[in-house]
Formats: structure tokens, C-alpha cells, sequence
């Protein structure tokens, strides 16, 4: 008991910013860690990825989505869901106006063995853009905006965007006023020699980079020719999204396919984060999103 009391003195003693950053670790380290196996679709250790994200909503008073938190589909017969919490808005009308941050929380599960690891634990993709959405989330509950805030953590995305694809067919269906989608994606690593911190993927089909870099009063979001030239735009779970509502909806990345040489490899490990750099990203995207967030009107269009 007594050393439970001493780590929490000196938790409590840290900075700000240190503290922050220790969370951001701690997350990362979980749902990268040997014991959720890759966090596969339908496995065990996906499961528990889920509970852990629930119980981090539950503890910071982000509410349930749906009747609990989860999002429930079928793949291949396997049971899958995504984990989808709210912060309701403050404002009486505004708060009818919904903006989604997202991630996908799922990974490949197994990779090509090397040196008897089998594990590809998927920190960078993409544990990072699930924590920096659960670090979001934290501080929107702490501070809502006028417009409700969806957090989603989507499952399946290793599959071909199935999980984004069956929430966004819900929600249409449902008639949700879907104001923008921000999709986070792979941002356990900074670019290098770059004037803005994240790449924005269908940067020319809407104002949102602009409007986003005006809110936050930064460079926060740019353009990189490869996410054109991959089609990245396409192949993120933005995507079900802009096509069910014809919205703008976009991902934020820092993976420029240089700065990282583990995609879907086993040695994708905490390890190889730079959590500081993960924090910088969390505390640039705030204003941004709180921009959009509380402005009167909608800014945010398609061009």
C-alpha cells in the first residue's frame, strides 16, 4: 500500500506536460503489448483492447454512443465491433450537429517471423491513433464544445474498412447530421523537414486543412504528394464516411513512408515511438478540432 501511495505522489507531483505524455506511454504500451496478440479482428486480444478502451470512456465520463459502447457487426462469422463514445454538445441546437474523430483500433495480429516473434503489435499503426483519440476524448469530456463530439474506434480496418463501412451505413441510415469526420491515422513518428506537423489525405477536396490550421493558429496540417499518389484518401476509414454523407472527411497522418520502416512488421513496438512527439500532435490537434467544434456556422467545405 505504501508504494501504491508513493507512485501516486509522484504522479501527482509531475508536470503537466510530463504526465501527459507518461499517459499517452501508458496506453501505448497496452495495446501494443504481447498479451493482445496483434489485436486481429475476432481474436481475444482484441477483446480485451475493447474493454480497455470502454473502461478508459467510462472513467472520464465519456458517455456510450449507442446503448452501451459497442458497435456490434459480423466478419468471416467472428463477432467484431467497433467502440464508439459521445461528449454531447452544450450548445441547445448546435449540439444536433455531430463531428466524428476516429481511429482504427484492430491490427494484422501475425506478421512474418523474425527472430522468434510472431507478434506484430501494431503500435505505430495503429495503437498511436487510438490513444491520441482517447487523449482527445478525455479532454473534450473535460471540456465540451457546442457541437457533439463522436469518438470512434473502428475495428476491421485491416480487412477493407469494414467497420468504418458498417458504422457509416448505420448512421446514414439513421439520419445522423454528420457535420466532418477527423480520421487519425499513424502518428507514432514525425516527418522530417516538413512545414506542418500531419499530412491531410483528399488535402484539395475540401477547405478543412485550411480551416483547421486557422483555428488552431499552426501549421498543423499539409499536403503530401505520396497520399495522392497511394490513393490514401481512399483507403482510410474516412472514407465510408465521405461516401455515405458527402461530407468532408479526411485523415491525419505522420507516416510519410519514410520516417518508419515497420508497417505491418513484427518490430512495429512501443519501442520505436516517440511518445513526445505523439503528446505535441494531441495538444496541436485540440484547438483545431475545438474550432470547428464551436463555430457559429459551418466553415468546413467541400470544394
Amino acid at each position: 500500500m505504501k508504494n501504491i501511495f508513493l507512485v501516486m505522489a509522484c504522479l501527482l507531483s509531475m508536470p503537466f506536460s510530463l504526465l501527459a505524455q507518461y499517459n499517452v506511454e501508458k496506453h501505448l504500451t497496452y495495446l501494443a503489448s504481447d498479451e493482445l496478440t496483434g489485436r486481429e479482428t475476432g481474436s481475444e486480444g482484441i477483446n480485451l483492447a475493447a474493454n480497455y478502451i470502454e473502461n478508459f470512456f467510462h472513467k472520464h465520463n465519456i458517455q456510450p454512443y449507442y446503448e452501451t459502447y459497442r458497435d456490434s457487426f459480423q466478419v468471416k462469422n467472428k463477432a467484431a465491433y467497433n467502440v464508439i463514445g459521445l461528449v454531447e454538445g452544450t450548445d441547445p441546437k448546435l449540439k444536433n450537429e455531430f463531428i466524428i474523430i476516429g481511429a482504427h483500433y484492430d491490427h494484422i495480429g501475425k506478421g512474418k517471423e523474425i527472430n522468434g516473434d510472431k507478434i506484430a503489435n501494431g503500435a505505430n499503426d495503429n495503437a498511436s491513433g487510438t490513444v491520441t483519440v482517447m487523449e482527445i476524448a478525455k479532454h473534450f469530456a473535460e471540456n465540451p464544445s457546442k457541437r457533439s463530439l463522436i469518438f470512434a474506434l473502428f475495428s476491421a480496418e485491416e480487412m477493407g474498412l469494414l467497420g468504418s463501412y458498417h458504422l457509416a451505413g448505420r448512421m446514414k441510415k439513421e439520419k445522423l447530421n454528420l457535420y466532418t469526420v477527423f480520421n487519425i491515422e499513424m502518428v507514432g513518428v514525425p516527418m522530417q523537414n516538413k512545414p506542418y506537423l500531419a499530412y491531410f489525405t483528399g488535402f484539395g477536396a475540401s477547405n478543412f486543412a485550411e480551416k483547421f490550421n486557422v483555428y488552431a493558429e499552426a501549421e498543423v496540417l499539409g499536403f503530401l504528394p505520396q497520399a495522392k499518389d497511394y490513393q490514401l484518401f481512399e483507403r482510410s476509414d474516412n472514407y465510408p464516411f465521405f461516401s455515405e454523407f458527402n461530407i468532408p472527411a479526411q485523415t491525419a497522418c505522420t507516416f510519410d513512408f519514410t520516417n518508419y520502416d515497420y508497417y505491418h512488421h513484427v518490430d512495429d513496438e512501443v519501442s520505436e515511438i516517440d511518445t513526445n512527439h505523439m503528446q505535441n500532435v494531441i495538444q496541436a490537434f485540440i484547438p483545431g478540432i475545438s474550432g470547428m467544434a464551436n463555430s457559429t456556422e459551418k466553415e468546413i467545405k467541400l470544394n
